[in-house]
């Protein structure tokens, strides 16, 4: 599902005006702007991958953001899809967004409505040409076999790069829909933060920043009608936590050290 909004940002500043605003509700703190890029360092990933450590992210004034993903980006769960997460954090930064959001979808699985990542990144349009492209999840290739994930996802992300090369990409990875976090999600979430370490892209960790735990998950996760996604309430934290996330990658990777970096039941 491909939907498209028409807001576009005048200025950067409403960055931190936008987590102020998300704060009154989500109780999180405000942030800086974006920032100029320093050099890049070289660093090492948990499996000993070499790794170039990202420059600080630096978008246009006026921003195209494409948002892609499985369910959760969809906005599942929210009492409508336009309030999920991908769209609210496009209307609070008031970017020209497209939302890509297919339930089901992974690097590996097929989607309900379409097909698995790779598929559906090289039937994406050229002529978007956005400034940032943010790739969330999945989950859902979590009941499938290790073998054969991390070539799906480079091969993904080869061609990403292809379709948009003058994007900045930011990879969002999966965030939990069960606690405790399934080994396999884990899995997930450590093998995605290696590869994107050795592009030199910046990577969010939901696990990593406990950005669902014990005591927020009743009032972030729908365990109920929703099938472990996340609440109207939940898809407007995710979009608190993601504005701030990349606002601490606008102030580079030294400022962002803290920064995340980096269940059988449906919830993709």
């Amino acid at each position: 599902m491909i939907t498209r909004s028409p807001h576009r940002i005048r200025r950067l500043w409403p960055l931190a005006l936008a987590v102020l605003a998300v704060a009154a509700v989500c109780a999180v703190a405000a942030v800086r702007p974006w920032a100029e890029a320093p050099d890049a360092v070289v660093a090492t990933t948990n499996d000993g991958v070499a790794a170039e450590a990202p420059t600080a992210l630096v978008v246009p004034e006026e921003p195209r953001v494409l948002i892609f993903g499985d369910s959760w980006t969809y906005g599942s769960a929210a009492s409508m899809p336009s309030l999920g997460y991908a769209y609210v954090l496009g209307e609070r930064m008031d970017w020209q967004t497209t939302v890509d959001g297919v339930r089901g979808s992974g690097y590996l699985k097929p989607g309900i409505d379409g097909g698995s990542y790779g598929e559906r990144i090289s039937a994406l349009d050229p002529a978007l040409s956005p400034d940032l492209v943010i790739v969330q999840g999945s989950i859902n290739d979590r009941r499938l076999p290790a073998a054969g994930y991390r070539e799906a996802v480079n091969a993904a992300w080869d061609s990403l790069r292809a379709v948009y090369p003058n994007a900045s990409i930011v990879i969002l990875g999966p965030a939990p829909q069960v606690l405790p976090v399934q080994e396999t999600t884990a899995r997930i979430d450590a093998d995605l933060a290696a590869l994107a370490g050795a592009r030199g892209w910046w990577y969010i960790s939901p696990i990593a920043d406990a950005w669902i735990t014990p005591e927020n998950y009743a009032d972030v996760i729908d365990t109920g009608m929703g099938r472990d996604h996340p609440s109207t309430g939940g898809h407007a934290l995710l979009a608190t936590r993601l504005a701030e996330a990349l606002a601490a990658m606008s102030e580079g990777p030294d400022v962002a050290a803290d920064a995340p970096v980096g269940p059988e039941r449906s919830a993709g």
